[in-house]
């Protein structure tokens, strides 16, 4: 089901366009900082910014079906019910709570597909990636291995 945002509009169509172009879609810092974490730990057999895999996952290691996604706090609904009683006494609050609660419905759309496909989902929060880059880089390598144990 998707979510439709009938009767709601953004702040402006300025301000809309100003915060579509602000949001990165690739190569987020979060991103990069995982990457590098990832080249560190010898793991670097991976793609970028999969366009062919429901949710475009930011890092995919296709032999072993893993994919790995860096979450914005914001726009990917971190403690999802405190922002949202933050943006519920927000301006035009009925569009970025209906936006937050469909990007976190899309997400976990996009999970279960991948996941009945066989893909293994890595989600990791931009702070999480920000504080504990070579922490999270330890345990993808760790998934990794064992999904290549499974193989032989």
């Amino acid at each position: 089901m998707a979510v439709r945002y009938d009767g709601l509009s953004p702040a402006s169509i300025s301000a809309s366009r100003a915060a579509k172009g602000a949001s990165k879609k690739r190569d987020t810092a979060p991103e990069l900082i995982l990457r590098k974490a990832l080249r560190d730990r010898g793991l670097r057999g991976y793609r970028v910014d999969s366009t062919k895999l429901a949710g475009r996952p930011d890092v995919v290691f296709k032999r072993e079906r893993v994919v790995v996604f860096c979450d914005g706090d914001f726009w990917h609904g971190r403690n999802l019910e405190e922002r949202l009683a933050k943006l519920e006494g927000g301006h035009n609050a009925p569009y970025w709570v209906a936006k937050i609660r469909g990007n976190v419905a899309r997400d976990r759309r996009n999970d279960a597909a991948l996941a009945q496909d066989g893909w293994e989902v890595l989600r990791f929060w931009e702070t999480d990636l920000k504080q504990n880059a070579e922490e999270i880089a330890v345990y993808i390598a760790s998934v990794i291995s064992t999904r290549q144990n499974k193989d032989r």
